[in-house]
């Protein structure tokens, strides 16, 4: 497996043996497999990492710059476009190109759909997509196989469910089609007016992925794995739409009676209000670890793309 100088840009860019050495790369710098290891604090050391977030994201972003700073990396860019060059007129090109210069790695989040594929084909350096509109969010995927697997210890064999914004979400997206090439079951739940689009379900046609499609949570759902998404009012280009849709699918108290069944809670967060925090203290109400394993993804990420580290 070659990562070294490696961009980071579409999960559909992986195959399943490259997803699967990046997992098992990330349990090095995970404390649930092994112990401290002081050795990972200068994995990168020397290296600068550029953070350009075009568009706010806490989780990514400090995430990111946490992963950066444990392995040993300097931190440089910037969270707020107005207070840069571009502010002044500076293209999009010329702000990837002076950034290129500076680091050895550039992460980037924008608000538009493959912006991050313009940044890697401009930089000569590698170019981790951390969000690129309603496009790609490679990491939050791994991340989210990662926690499947570390829960579930494999991913061939188990059952996923993908609840809320499957029309507009995408993080379910990238994440069906991820698990599409691992023996999973699905199970899509919606409003008929944000179900999974077409476009997706005939890939999983095509690769023989069973599933199935509901209108609401069932009573007998069977799944190690429930992922519950928000209804993005930024997405929407009608409001309307959004404010007749938006409450349709909230886990309140009631959803307890599935975790006590043993089903996982999942969130690529932030939530709104669709999920009640009186569940966040059950055990298998796992969104914030969830979003704690991004922390190991995206270490080893960037250890592999420096050409720091080997999976072992």
């Amino acid at each position: 497996m070659k990562f070294k100088g490696r961009d980071i840009i579409d999960i559909n860019d992986f195959s399943k043996e490259e997803l699967l050495y990046i997992l098992k790369t990330a349990k090095r710098f995970d404390p649930a497999f092994v112990k401290s290891d002081r050795s990972n604090y200068t994995i990168a050391q020397g290296k600068i990492v550029a953070l350009l977030f075009f568009e706010p994201s806490t989780r990514t972003e400090q995430s990111f710059r946490s992963a950066a700073q444990k392995i040993g990396m300097g931190i440089i860019g910037f969270n707020d476009p107005e207070a840069t060059s571009i502010h002044k007129g500076e293209t999009f090109s010329d702000t990837i190109r002076i950034m290129d210069s500076y680091a050895d790695v550039l992460i980037m989040r924008h608000p538009e759909a493959l912006s991050a594929k313009k940044a890697a084909e401009v930089a000569q350096i590698p170019v981790i997509n951390a969000g690129d509109g309603p496009n790609q969010h490679p990491t939050q995927t791994m991340l989210d196989l990662y926690t499947m697997m570390k829960e579930a210890g494999k991913l061939d064999g188990i059952t996923v469910a993908l609840m809320g914004d499957l029309k507009y979400g995408r993080t379910v997206h990238a994440l069906s089609l991820a698990l599409s090439l691992f023996r999973v079951k699905q199970i899509f739940i919606s409003h008929p007016n944000l179900a999974m689009p077409d476009e997706f379900l005939k890939i999983l046609k095509s690769r023989k992925v069973t599933y199935e499609e509901y209108e609401r949570l069932p009573e007998n759902l069977e799944a190690n794995f429930l992922y519950q998404t928000r209804v993005q009012k930024e997405r929407f280009k009608d409001l309307k739409e959004y404010e007749r849709i938006k409450d349709k699918f909230i886990l309140d108290s009631s959803f307890k009676k599935y975790l006590d069944r043993g089903i996982k809670l999942m969130h690529p967060l932030p939530r709104v209000n669709e999920i009640d925090p009186a569940l966040d203290s059950h055990k298998n109400a796992i969104y914030f670890a969830q979003a704690r394993n991004g922390l190991y993804i995206r270490e080893a990420l960037l250890a592999l793309v420096l050409g720091r580290i080997n999976s072992r």
